[in-house]
């Protein structure tokens, strides 16, 4: 029954083994079904080098197998079940402890469960030699009847009762545990025994007690039952592979039976059982083992240098203290989190965090988890720190921080992402120094946007601050060369005026610049202005940028916003927008400054100089560009500002009038106001008519003071000026204007320029 009962647990078992990710997954593999893999990897990657069952219980299987070999009539019948030949057999004087390879008689009976068999080979005088070898297989293929029968005999010897008692517990036995302890077999007995594990890798004989053997085999009711009988919990026995170096609190794996002894709670953490039933048990009926140090550590730190979460998770809801001090020989203290972070365990690292660990404690030697696991190459880890809001900003006793100990490890390549996924999880990067670390500094030099603008979406509180080298991120994207790190800066409002320690600003590190490199950074702070994120003009002038780069429409705009073009505005080298305008031969800015912004084009600077000055001291300024300014510079100024002229009258017939005075930009003869007359273009010299009226008394030089303003309806004036040097300014300004009426009045606008018989009347509006 017992066989048929384990044969149908073991069958159970499978059937469940099989339908398991895992199962499929060997099982396709050992077919070369590559569909069916990658289906398998695709359900459970994680699955893709787990093994089967390592953490379940130990199982016997008893299969039947055809074997030819040396027997004896009365093992063939004691094997078969048949007691009437037994009976003859030993009637007719067999041997009953005659040994076979495979045994006694009284073996075979015992092995295949034939109890009345082997009562009467008992009863027919077997040795206790042939008693001890069936009891032996009798445990094996757990038949507990037969091993009453066996140890009820008084021919087991106290050696064998062990041996028998450590194999069922392993094996989990429970019915033959019970027989053997009620026969007498004690409890706390140590036996020599076969012990094999999956994980951790185990597979040798060693001493140890029954619960010991139990727990090995991940055997629950078998370890509850010698708990109830009285199992000692504090035995040590030798089952680990993991050396601890007291001194140094260094680890190392040895191999199994080759390290100090344990007691077997710390076996049961070693060899967990996958619900935890065991160490749970084990914890209700000692729990003063929890905390109890060997070598300075304690049972959670065995169960994360065996990398068991679930142990882990069973130790902490048990009470395990998550902050234990782990302290050396050498007086070397540091915590749990220290250690899973130097082995590189993340999910334990997790697990502890979750439970109250100090996520920023600090080693002896001034080291947090976060240092030590970018110490170790534990990018993993360093992910998972910074996730539970790891300071970024604290330095051990060498001065060295999280940071700097990541840049030179393994993962160095991968920080920026490693930072990126934090954010993408919703968590925050925490720094108590920013002069340590600023997360908006490192992004802004590792040239990382989307990084960057997780980060000013979460907080940009040191948006404008200065990091330990004394800049702020805007000037280290513009140190490093990263436009779109600059652009991304200066829209979230990046202050652009703020001095560094060395006294930099954004506009001297620009201006450092390749000329290209500072045209495309200095036209990025400009879409700024326009979109009203600049506000100030102390560092960067937006006029002066656009005018001398010839873009008149962002120039209008700006005008339109209100930006000043004329002294109000001089930079920091004392030139207003149009004197940069010149400068680049720029004659559209030059236009558009003057007629839209009221740009004045007489204004100088502190050395005296003008718009027009610049253009012709400047190699890339153009002639066009000087002829536009000197019309307005002098031309239009003179005419507007006005000068005393002698009108001619009656076609040069009459007597020339004493000039009359200017006033006001209106040139006013005699006292009637009639006749107002359209100007259509002015001229130096006279014209042929008059020429021919004034042959007499106009002589060569005086020709030269003669300036003709025709009109639109073909009407001839003429002015007398005063010197040779006013007529062509006249002309030019005359004509300047004119231009512009008609310039304004296909833009709609008001430009007017009227004579009349009376006053010469200049107006110019909306310039």
């Amino acid at each position: 029954m017992a066989r048929r009962g384990a044969a149908a647990m073991a069958a159970a078992a499978r059937e469940e083994e099989e339908a398991s990710p895992p199962q499929r997954l060997v099982e396709a593999a050992l077919r070369g079904d590559v569909a069916a893999v990658e289906a398998c990897l695709a359900a459970a990657a994680d699955d893709a080098g787990g093994g089967l069952r390592e953490e379940a219980a130990a199982e016997v299987i008893v299969e039947f197998r055809e074997l030819k070999t040396d027997v004896s009539p009365l093992f063939a019948a004691a094997h078969a079940g048949q007691a009437e030949v037994v009976r003859t057999l030993l009637s007719a004087g067999a041997d009953v402890n005659q040994k076979l390879f495979l045994g006694y008689a009284t073996t075979a009976a015992a092995r295949e469960g034939n109890k009345d068999i082997l009562a009467m080979l008992l009863q027919a005088g077997a040795t206790q030699e042939a008693c001890e070898h069936s009891l032996s297989e009798a445990i094996l293929f757990a038949e507990a009847e037969s091993a009453r029968l066996l140890v009820c005999s008084e021919m087991i010897g106290p050696e064998a009762a062990t041996h028998a008692l450590v194999t069922a517990s392993s094996g989990g036995f429970d019915d033959v545990v019970v027989i053997l302890l009620q026969n007498g077999v004690d409890v706390n007995s140590m036996a020599r025994v076969l012990l094999r594990s999956v994980k951790p890798v185990l597979h040798a004989n060693v001493n140890c007690t029954p619960l010991v053997a139990a727990v090995m085999g991940r055997q629950i009711s078998t370890v509850k039952l010698l708990i109830e009988e009285g199992s000692y919990l504090d035995c040590l026995v030798q089952v680990s592979s993991w050396c601890w170096d007291a001194a140094t609190g260094e680890e190392l794996r040895v191999g199994a039976c080759l390290v100090e002894k344990y007691n077997v709670i710390w076996c049961a953490v070693e060899c967990y059982e996958s619900s935890g039933e065991i160490l749970k048990l084990l914890l209700d009926k000692a729990p003063w083992l929890l905390e109890t140090p060997r070598k300075g550590r304690n049972l959670l730190c065995h169960a994360i240098l065996c990398q068991n979460l679930n142990a882990v998770s069973v130790l902490l809801h048990a009470g395990a203290n998550a902050r234990f001090p782990i302290m050396t020989k050498l007086r070397h203290v540091s915590y749990p989190i220290h250690f899973a972070a130097r082995l590189g365990y993340a999910p334990v690292l997790k697990q502890l965090m979750l439970d109250g660990a100090q996520i920023n404690a600090q080693t002896s030697t001034g080291d947090t988890p976060l240092m030590i696991s970018a110490r170790s190459g534990h990018s993993d880890c360093f992910l998972e720190l910074i996730k539970f809001g790891a300071d970024l900003g604290m330095v051990n006793n060498a001065g060295d921080s999280a940071m700097m100990l990541g840049k030179k490890s393994s993962f160095r390549s991968a920080i920026v992402d490693i930072l990126s996924r934090a954010l993408s999880s919703g968590a925050c990067i925490t720094t108590s120094d920013i002069s340590v670390f600023s997360p908006l500094h490192y992004f802004a030099a590792s040239d990382s946007p989307e990084a960057l603008l997780m980060m000013l979406h979460y907080s940009a509180e040191d948006l404008n601050k200065l990091d330990g080298s004394g800049l702020t991120p805007v000037m280290v994207a513009a140190e490093s060369g990263h436009a779109d790190i600059f652009r991304l800066l200066v829209m979230a409002g990046a202050d652009i005026a703020v001095t560094s320690a060395e006294g930099k600003t954004v506009m001297s590190i620009i201006r450092s610049r390749t000329p290209e490199t500072r045209d495309f950074f200095e036209q990025m702070l400009l879409q700024a202005s326009l979109a009203s994120v600049i506000t100030s003009q102390t560092s960067f002038r937006p006029p002066h940028y656009a005018a001398r780069m010839g873009d008149v429409s962002s120039l209008l705009q700006l005008l339109k916003m209100g930006h000043d073009p004329n002294s109000q505005s001089q930079d920091e080298d004392g030139y207003t927008p149009l004197m940069h305008a010149a400068a680049a031969g720029k004659l559209g800015s030059c236009k558009a400054l003057v007629s839209h912004g009221g740009a004045d084009c007489g204004v100088g600077n502190g050395r005296n100089e003008t718009a027009l000055s610049v253009a012709r001291n400047s190699g890339r300024s153009k002639k066009a560009t000087e002829e536009w300014l000197l019309d307005h510079l002098q031309s239009r100024a003179h005419v507007l500002a006005g000068e005393e002229l002698m009108k001619h009258t009656r076609g040069g017939r009459g007597s020339p009038p004493p000039p009359p005075p200017m006033r006001s930009g209106v040139l006013t003869w005699g006292a009637t106001r009639r006749r107002n007359v359209a100007c259509r273009e002015a001229r130096a010299g006279p014209s042929a008519a008059f020429a021919r009226n004034r042959k007499a008394s106009i002589e060569a030089p005086a020709r030269q003071l003669i300036i003709l303003v025709e009109t639109v309806t073909g009407r001839e004036i003429h002015f007398e000026a005063s010197r040779a040097s006013s007529v062509e300014l006249w002309v030019r300004g005359i004509n300047l204007v004119v231009y512009m009426c008609a310039w304004s009045r296909a833009q709609g606008q008001t430009v007017g320029l009227q004579i009349s018989s009376s006053v010469i009347l200049l107006k110019a509006l909306n310039l």
